[in-house]
């Protein structure tokens, strides 16, 4: 379902500097647009809820805003509460930010019907591109959920240590096939008795060779491990 605002004519679900709330952070300019004729990055974020999946979207864009094109694809059920919170932050200008409102279980719009996630990165790049990097954002999930290739080129998956140190251990799609599994919340492992070595070890077996990053986004530059890692993808996709 795509959203608009409420008492206008639709105008499906790009939000305009209208619904920027007063007192957020004041914007940051806009990145050189990319080069004209390639398509963007589209970088699909996964996991359960309140793992941190809004929050590293965040960090990415404070952190990459004025080198890399970027704009974001919310998922929620029923609300909008992810789009509002990046719009309240200021992240980006409000009209690179979007929403899509999935009314039914999180992957269905990411991985079985991801008809109005694709139309919503193909207007974002028809409006405000052309762009580097779309990143979409799905609803909290567990851990099967993973992202068609028809909507993503590649996905993380953010686990927190808060919800356990054997998460890793316990496997599933969305841990062990992800480009990039995100262990995050590192800061709070020594109140909610999560080892942290176990967890590598344990993602490690899962995984492969496959990377897997430790983040703490209380901590400054927190999210530069997944920023590098975010780099290089796209230094791959424009020799592609």
């Amino acid at each position: 379902m795509h959203l608009d605002h409420p008492g206008t004519p639709p105008q499906r679900y790009t939000y305009g500097p209208a619904t920027h709330r007063p007192g957020a952070p004041p914007t940051p300019a806009p990145a050189p647009a990319a080069a004209p004729g390639r398509r963007a990055l589209r970088v699909g974020l996964g996991g359960p809820v309140g793992s941190g999946k809004t929050a590293t979207v965040a960090a990415l864009c404070r952190l990459l805003h004025d080198e890399l094109s970027l704009a974001v694809v919310t998922n929620d059920i029923y609300t909008r509460e992810d789009a509002e919170f990046l719009l309240r932050e200021g992240v980006l200008p409000p009209e690179r930010i979007t929403a899509v409102e999935t009314g039914a279980c999180p992957h269905t719009a990411i991985r079985d019907d991801i008809s109005a996630n694709v139309e919503a990165v193909e207007d974002l790049e028809a409006t405000v591109g052309p762009l580097d990097v779309v990143l979409v954002e799905s609803g909290g999930d567990n851990l099967t959920a993973t992202f068609s290739r028809g909507l993503a080129d590649v996905q993380l998956f953010v686990i927190d240590v808060a919800g356990g140190d054997d998460i890793p251990r316990k496997g599933g799609p969305g841990v062990t096939t992800a480009d990039l599994l995100v262990v995050n919340k590192t800061d709070l492992a020594p109140y909610v008795g999560s080892d942290l070595a176990r967890m590598a070890r344990d993602a490690r077996a899962q995984r492969g060779e496959k990377p897997v990053v430790f983040t703490s986004l209380a901590r400054e530059g927190g999210v530069r491990p997944v920023a590098d890692w975010l780099r290089e993808r796209v230094a791959a996709w424009r020799t592609a």
